[in-house]
Protein backbone atom coordinates (compact mmCIF):
# COMPACT_ATOMS: atom_id res chain seq x y z
CA UNK A 1 0.00 0.00 0.00
CA UNK A 2 1.52 3.35 -0.81
CA UNK A 3 -0.66 6.49 0.50
CA UNK A 4 1.82 8.96 0.92
CA UNK A 5 0.95 12.36 -0.03
CA UNK A 6 -2.62 11.40 -0.53
CA UNK A 7 -5.55 13.91 -0.33
CA UNK A 8 -8.76 11.53 0.96
CA UNK A 9 -12.18 13.42 0.20
CA UNK A 10 -14.48 10.58 -0.37
CA UNK A 11 -15.05 7.39 0.61
CA UNK A 12 -14.13 6.21 -3.16
CA UNK A 13 -10.53 7.67 -3.30
CA UNK A 14 -9.27 4.44 -1.64
CA UNK A 15 -9.25 1.51 -3.35
CA UNK A 16 -10.97 -1.52 -1.46
CA UNK A 17 -7.31 -3.50 -0.76
CA UNK A 18 -6.16 0.09 0.28
CA UNK A 19 -9.10 0.52 3.02
CA UNK A 20 -8.23 -2.91 4.36
CA UNK A 21 -4.63 -2.06 4.73
CA UNK A 22 -6.01 0.33 7.16
CA UNK A 23 -7.69 -1.27 8.94
CA UNK A 24 -5.11 -3.94 9.29
CA UNK A 25 -3.03 -1.43 10.54
CA UNK A 26 -5.39 -0.09 13.04
CA UNK A 27 -5.90 -3.45 14.15
CA UNK A 28 -2.15 -3.88 14.99
CA UNK A 29 -2.66 -0.47 16.71
CA UNK A 30 -5.47 -1.83 19.30
CA UNK A 31 -3.47 -4.53 19.91
CA UNK A 32 -0.24 -2.85 20.94
CA UNK A 33 -0.36 0.57 21.20
CA UNK A 34 2.61 1.16 22.84
CA UNK A 35 4.78 0.24 19.85
CA UNK A 36 3.55 3.40 17.76
CA UNK A 37 4.60 6.42 19.96
CA UNK A 38 6.89 8.08 18.08
CA UNK A 39 6.16 6.37 14.79
CA UNK A 40 4.90 10.58 13.81
CA UNK A 41 7.70 12.50 16.47
CA UNK A 42 8.32 15.92 14.68
CA UNK A 43 5.17 15.77 12.11
CA UNK A 44 2.97 18.46 12.83
CA UNK A 45 -0.94 18.19 11.85
CA UNK A 46 -3.17 21.16 11.39
CA UNK A 47 -6.64 20.61 12.32
CA UNK A 48 -9.04 23.59 9.99
CA UNK A 49 -12.65 23.08 11.86
CA UNK A 50 -14.80 25.74 10.06
CA UNK A 51 -17.98 23.79 11.78
CA UNK A 52 -18.08 23.00 15.16
CA UNK A 53 -16.67 18.99 15.80
CA UNK A 54 -16.00 16.82 19.14
CA UNK A 55 -15.15 13.15 18.20
CA UNK A 56 -13.97 14.00 14.77
CA UNK A 57 -11.24 16.64 15.78
CA UNK A 58 -10.42 15.32 19.53
CA UNK A 59 -9.88 11.84 17.46
CA UNK A 60 -7.42 13.23 15.21
CA UNK A 61 -5.63 15.52 17.39
CA UNK A 62 -5.12 12.29 20.03
CA UNK A 63 -4.04 9.93 16.98
CA UNK A 64 -1.46 12.56 15.80
CA UNK A 65 -0.51 12.83 20.01
CA UNK A 66 -0.31 8.99 20.29
CA UNK A 67 2.05 8.81 17.58
CA UNK A 68 4.38 11.48 19.04
CA UNK A 69 3.59 14.42 16.42
CA UNK A 70 1.96 17.21 17.39
CA UNK A 71 -0.89 19.37 16.37
CA UNK A 72 -1.57 23.08 15.58
CA UNK A 73 -5.12 24.60 13.79
CA UNK A 74 -8.23 26.07 14.78
CA UNK A 75 -11.76 25.57 16.41
CA UNK A 76 -13.93 27.62 14.85
CA UNK A 77 -13.10 30.17 11.83
CA UNK A 78 -13.74 33.34 13.37
CA UNK A 79 -10.08 32.62 15.42
CA UNK A 80 -8.41 32.48 12.27
CA UNK A 81 -7.28 34.95 9.20
CA UNK A 82 -11.24 33.56 7.95
CA UNK A 83 -12.68 36.04 9.81
CA UNK A 84 -10.67 38.83 7.63
CA UNK A 85 -12.00 37.25 4.46
CA UNK A 86 -9.29 34.75 3.48
CA UNK A 87 -10.06 32.63 1.29
CA UNK A 88 -10.04 28.42 1.29
CA UNK A 89 -6.77 28.15 -1.00
CA UNK A 90 -4.71 30.67 0.58
CA UNK A 91 -5.38 29.50 3.91
CA UNK A 92 -4.20 25.88 3.12
CA UNK A 93 -1.36 27.28 1.21
CA UNK A 94 -0.34 29.42 4.18
CA UNK A 95 -0.61 26.01 6.52
CA UNK A 96 1.16 23.68 4.35
CA UNK A 97 3.95 26.46 5.19
CA UNK A 98 3.93 25.08 8.81
CA UNK A 99 2.10 21.77 8.80
CA UNK A 100 3.00 17.95 6.83
CA UNK A 101 -1.16 17.12 6.77
CA UNK A 102 -4.42 18.65 7.13
CA UNK A 103 -7.74 18.09 7.96
CA UNK A 104 -10.48 20.12 7.22
CA UNK A 105 -14.55 20.26 8.00
CA UNK A 106 -16.82 22.86 6.31
CA UNK A 107 -20.28 23.38 5.80
CA UNK A 108 -19.71 23.90 2.00
CA UNK A 109 -19.83 20.86 -0.20
CA UNK A 110 -17.09 20.56 -2.40
CA UNK A 111 -14.58 22.79 -0.01
CA UNK A 112 -12.25 19.72 0.58
CA UNK A 113 -11.30 19.66 -2.86
CA UNK A 114 -11.04 23.25 -3.45
CA UNK A 115 -8.75 22.84 -0.66
CA UNK A 116 -6.67 19.96 -2.27
CA UNK A 117 -5.89 21.91 -5.37
CA UNK A 118 -4.06 24.22 -3.67
CA UNK A 119 -2.60 22.05 -1.22
CA UNK A 120 1.22 20.68 -1.41
CA UNK A 121 0.58 18.45 1.90
CA UNK A 122 -2.01 15.61 1.93
CA UNK A 123 -5.85 17.47 2.63
CA UNK A 124 -8.29 14.93 5.04
CA UNK A 125 -11.64 15.72 4.52
CA UNK A 126 -13.40 15.51 8.33
CA UNK A 127 -16.99 16.43 6.40
CA UNK A 128 -18.29 18.90 3.45
CA UNK A 129 -21.66 19.81 4.21
CA UNK A 130 -24.51 17.53 3.55
CA UNK A 131 -21.52 15.57 0.76
CA UNK A 132 -19.22 13.31 2.36
CA UNK A 133 -17.03 12.16 5.40
CA UNK A 134 -14.90 9.51 4.87
CA UNK A 135 -12.88 9.15 7.86
CA UNK A 136 -16.25 8.76 9.96
CA UNK A 137 -16.32 5.81 7.05
CA UNK A 138 -13.75 4.29 8.15
CA UNK A 139 -14.32 4.35 11.56
CA UNK A 140 -18.26 2.66 10.79
CA UNK A 141 -16.53 -0.03 8.87
CA UNK A 142 -13.92 -1.04 10.95
CA UNK A 143 -15.95 -1.49 13.65
CA UNK A 144 -18.33 -3.51 11.44
CA UNK A 145 -15.07 -5.63 10.39
CA UNK A 146 -13.95 -5.99 14.15
CA UNK A 147 -17.45 -7.21 15.37
CA UNK A 148 -18.88 -9.18 12.19
CA UNK A 149 -15.24 -10.08 10.58
CA UNK A 150 -16.56 -9.33 7.04
CA UNK A 151 -18.71 -6.51 4.83
CA UNK A 152 -20.32 -9.44 3.01
CA UNK A 153 -23.66 -11.19 3.35
CA UNK A 154 -25.42 -8.26 5.72
CA UNK A 155 -28.19 -5.93 5.76
CA UNK A 156 -27.76 -2.52 7.07
CA UNK A 157 -30.48 -0.55 8.14
CA UNK A 158 -29.67 3.44 7.73
CA UNK A 159 -32.47 5.67 10.12
CA UNK A 160 -33.18 9.03 10.30
CA UNK A 161 -31.74 11.73 8.32
CA UNK A 162 -30.90 10.08 5.15
CA UNK A 163 -31.12 13.13 3.06
CA UNK A 164 -28.65 16.06 4.64
CA UNK A 165 -26.71 13.02 6.39
CA UNK A 166 -23.09 12.72 4.75
CA UNK A 167 -22.16 10.35 7.47
CA UNK A 168 -24.99 8.14 5.69
CA UNK A 169 -23.89 9.06 2.14
CA UNK A 170 -20.55 7.86 2.36
CA UNK A 171 -21.26 4.92 4.39
CA UNK A 172 -23.40 3.76 1.57
CA UNK A 173 -21.23 4.28 -1.13
CA UNK A 174 -18.25 2.20 1.07
CA UNK A 175 -20.45 -0.60 1.60
CA UNK A 176 -21.73 -0.87 -2.02
CA UNK A 177 -18.39 -2.12 -3.23
CA UNK A 178 -18.74 -5.31 -1.41
CA UNK A 179 -20.79 -8.39 -2.43
CA UNK A 180 -24.24 -9.49 -0.84
CA UNK A 181 -24.47 -6.25 1.37
CA UNK A 182 -28.37 -5.19 1.51
CA UNK A 183 -29.51 -1.83 2.73
CA UNK A 184 -32.58 -0.80 4.36
CA UNK A 185 -33.60 2.75 3.92
CA UNK A 186 -35.92 3.96 7.04
CA UNK A 187 -36.68 7.48 7.05
CA UNK A 188 -39.63 10.32 6.38
CA UNK A 189 -40.57 11.21 3.17
CA UNK A 190 -38.96 14.31 3.39
CA UNK A 191 -35.74 12.94 4.53
CA UNK A 192 -35.03 10.36 1.70
CA UNK A 193 -31.53 9.30 0.18
CA UNK A 194 -30.77 11.95 -2.48
CA UNK A 195 -32.04 10.63 -5.87
CA UNK A 196 -27.87 10.75 -7.24
CA UNK A 197 -27.39 7.86 -4.67
CA UNK A 198 -30.59 6.17 -4.92
CA UNK A 199 -29.85 5.99 -8.58
CA UNK A 200 -26.19 4.97 -7.98
CA UNK A 201 -27.57 1.65 -5.62
CA UNK A 202 -30.05 0.91 -8.82
CA UNK A 203 -27.30 0.95 -11.23
CA UNK A 204 -25.31 -1.42 -9.82
CA UNK A 205 -28.13 -3.53 -8.63
CA UNK A 206 -27.85 -3.31 -5.14
CA UNK A 207 -30.56 -4.44 -2.70
CA UNK A 208 -31.91 -2.17 -1.16
CA UNK A 209 -35.38 -0.87 0.16
CA UNK A 210 -36.85 2.13 1.44
CA UNK A 211 -39.52 2.42 4.55
CA UNK A 212 -40.94 4.49 6.79
CA UNK A 213 -41.36 2.08 9.62
CA UNK A 214 -38.23 1.27 11.93
CA UNK A 215 -39.79 -1.05 14.07
CA UNK A 216 -40.91 -3.45 11.45
CA UNK A 217 -37.46 -3.05 9.89
CA UNK A 218 -35.47 -4.20 13.10
CA UNK A 219 -35.95 -8.13 13.06
CA UNK A 220 -34.02 -8.12 10.05
CA UNK A 221 -31.36 -6.01 10.40
CA UNK A 222 -27.42 -7.02 10.90
CA UNK A 223 -26.77 -3.31 11.87
CA UNK A 224 -28.47 -0.58 12.57
CA UNK A 225 -27.14 2.65 12.01
CA UNK A 226 -29.08 5.45 13.54
CA UNK A 227 -28.69 9.31 12.68
CA UNK A 228 -29.85 12.18 14.25
CA UNK A 229 -32.36 14.73 12.48
CA UNK A 230 -29.79 17.57 11.87
CA UNK A 231 -30.98 21.05 12.42
CA UNK A 232 -28.21 22.51 11.20
CA UNK A 233 -29.23 22.14 7.51
CA UNK A 234 -32.62 22.68 7.60
CA UNK A 235 -33.80 26.05 6.35
CA UNK A 236 -37.21 26.14 8.08
CA UNK A 237 -37.29 25.46 11.79
CA UNK A 238 -40.71 24.35 11.65
CA UNK A 239 -39.82 21.60 9.53
CA UNK A 240 -36.55 20.54 11.93
CA UNK A 241 -39.08 20.73 15.03
CA UNK A 242 -41.71 18.37 13.01
CA UNK A 243 -39.36 15.83 12.26
CA UNK A 244 -36.74 15.24 14.30
CA UNK A 245 -38.68 13.32 17.16
CA UNK A 246 -39.54 10.64 14.30
CA UNK A 247 -37.27 7.46 15.23
CA UNK A 248 -36.24 7.27 18.51
CA UNK A 249 -34.58 3.76 19.70
CA UNK A 250 -35.49 2.22 22.99
CA UNK A 251 -35.07 -0.63 24.83
CA UNK A 252 -38.67 -2.10 23.69
CA UNK A 253 -38.22 -1.80 20.30
CA UNK A 254 -34.39 -3.51 20.79
CA UNK A 255 -36.20 -6.52 21.50
CA UNK A 256 -37.59 -6.74 17.79
CA UNK A 257 -34.09 -7.10 17.16
CA UNK A 258 -31.36 -10.08 16.43
CA UNK A 259 -29.40 -10.88 19.33
CA UNK A 260 -26.29 -10.09 17.35
CA UNK A 261 -27.50 -6.80 15.58
CA UNK A 262 -24.91 -3.53 15.59
CA UNK A 263 -26.39 -0.29 16.81
CA UNK A 264 -24.20 2.05 15.67
CA UNK A 265 -24.49 6.22 15.53
CA UNK A 266 -21.76 8.84 14.02
CA UNK A 267 -22.57 10.65 17.17
CA UNK A 268 -23.85 13.37 18.23
CA UNK A 269 -26.82 12.13 19.13
CA UNK A 270 -29.72 14.05 20.61
CA UNK A 271 -32.80 11.72 21.17
CA UNK A 272 -32.74 9.56 18.56
CA UNK A 273 -31.72 6.86 20.96
CA UNK A 274 -32.65 6.24 24.36
CA UNK A 275 -29.93 6.53 27.04
CA UNK A 276 -31.63 2.75 28.71
CA UNK A 277 -30.11 1.60 25.33
CA UNK A 278 -26.39 2.41 26.08
CA UNK A 279 -26.36 -0.71 28.75
CA UNK A 280 -27.30 -3.16 25.79
CA UNK A 281 -24.27 -4.71 24.71
CA UNK A 282 -25.12 -4.46 20.88
CA UNK A 283 -24.83 -0.66 21.57
CA UNK A 284 -21.36 0.33 19.99
CA UNK A 285 -21.78 3.71 19.44
CA UNK A 286 -19.38 4.51 21.73
CA UNK A 287 -16.74 1.92 20.82
CA UNK A 288 -17.19 3.27 17.55
CA UNK A 289 -16.01 6.54 18.41
CA UNK A 290 -12.80 4.83 20.12
CA UNK A 291 -12.17 3.05 16.76
CA UNK A 292 -12.02 6.25 15.30
CA UNK A 293 -8.82 7.34 16.76
CA UNK A 294 -7.25 4.04 15.61
CA UNK A 295 -8.12 4.01 12.16
CA UNK A 296 -7.18 8.19 11.94
CA UNK A 297 -4.07 7.11 13.47
CA UNK A 298 -3.27 4.46 10.56
CA UNK A 299 -4.35 6.81 8.22
CA UNK A 300 -1.77 9.38 9.42
CA UNK A 301 0.60 6.89 9.06
CA UNK A 302 -0.15 5.69 5.54
CA UNK A 303 -0.60 9.48 4.12
CA UNK A 304 2.88 10.84 5.67
CA UNK A 305 5.04 7.28 4.79
CA UNK A 306 5.45 5.77 8.23
CA UNK A 307 5.04 2.04 9.09
CA UNK A 308 5.99 -0.06 12.09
Amino acid sequence: MNLKGRHLLAPMDFTVEEMQSLFDEAKKIIEKPEAYGEVLKGNILATLFYEPSTRTRFSFEAAMQRLGGSVIGFSEPGSSSVSKGESIADTIRTVACYADVAVMRHPKEGSAFVASQSSSIPVINAGDGGHHHPTQTLTDLLTILLEKGHFGNITVGLCGDLKFGRTVHSLISALNRYNDVKFTMISPAELRIPDYLREKLIQSGSSFHETTNLKEALPELDVLYMTRVQRERFFNEEDYIRLKDTYILDTNKMKAAKKDMMVLHPLPRVNEIHIDVDADPRALYFKQAKNGMHVRMALLMALLGKGV
